[in-house]
């Protein structure tokens, strides 16, 4: 499966990230999701926790966020930057796949810049795909992939079809 990235890259992407966050607020990109209070997010390939954080601030103390990431390091940062802002709604998971999570418990699944880093896409998508509700989203951002390449990526599995094009997004359903 996959491997994680070391520390010190891991540091620098944090700080371009930092940078990204500060032209482009990642609540404006989780608003076109339509994550509301009360939602249960996964968000998948966490990294610096920076969507993780802002979807734990909107779901609310009634909703919940599983920031899961394939690096202890990853992990660690996330729950740091929760617990700085006081978020007791989101929970990490060290995984390269398996969340652990109960079948169709999630209303929406955050897979931003991961797709293209997978080894094994179909495995990350039967997992998104058990875990997330009849009616709920996937939601795909991949600044490394063209339009095509993200949408032939989810759809051709044949578990999700390509519900809407936002802005910055892709929001898929399940098949």
């Amino acid at each position: 499966m996959d491997k994680p990235v070391v520390n010190l890259f891991f540091r620098l992407m944090g700080l371009h990230f930092w940078v990204r966050d500060l032209i482009l607020p990642r609540e404006k990109i989780l608003r076109e999701v339509g994550i509301q209070p009360g939602h249960i997010v996964v968000d998948f390939g966490c990294g610096t926790g920076s969507y993780s954080v802002v979807a734990g601030q909107i779901v609310g103390p009634s909703g919940k966020v599983y920031a899961l990431d394939i690096n202890p390091f990853a992990i660690e940062t996330t729950s740091k930057a929760a617990q700085k802002k006081g978020l007791s709604n989101i929970e990490t998971i060290c995984s390269d796949c398996t969340t652990g999570l109960k079948n169709e418990s999630v209303d929406v699944a955050l897979l931003y810049d991961t797709l293209h880093t997978l080894s094994e896409p179909q495995a990350v998508q039967q997992e998104l795909h058990r875990v997330l509700k009849p009616d709920g989203v996937l939601s795909v951002s991949d600044h490394h992939l063209k339009q095509e390449q993200i949408i032939s990526r989810i759809t051709e599995v044949g578990l999700f079809k390509l519900e809407e094009k936002g802005k910055y997004t892709y929001s898929f359903t399940k098949i």
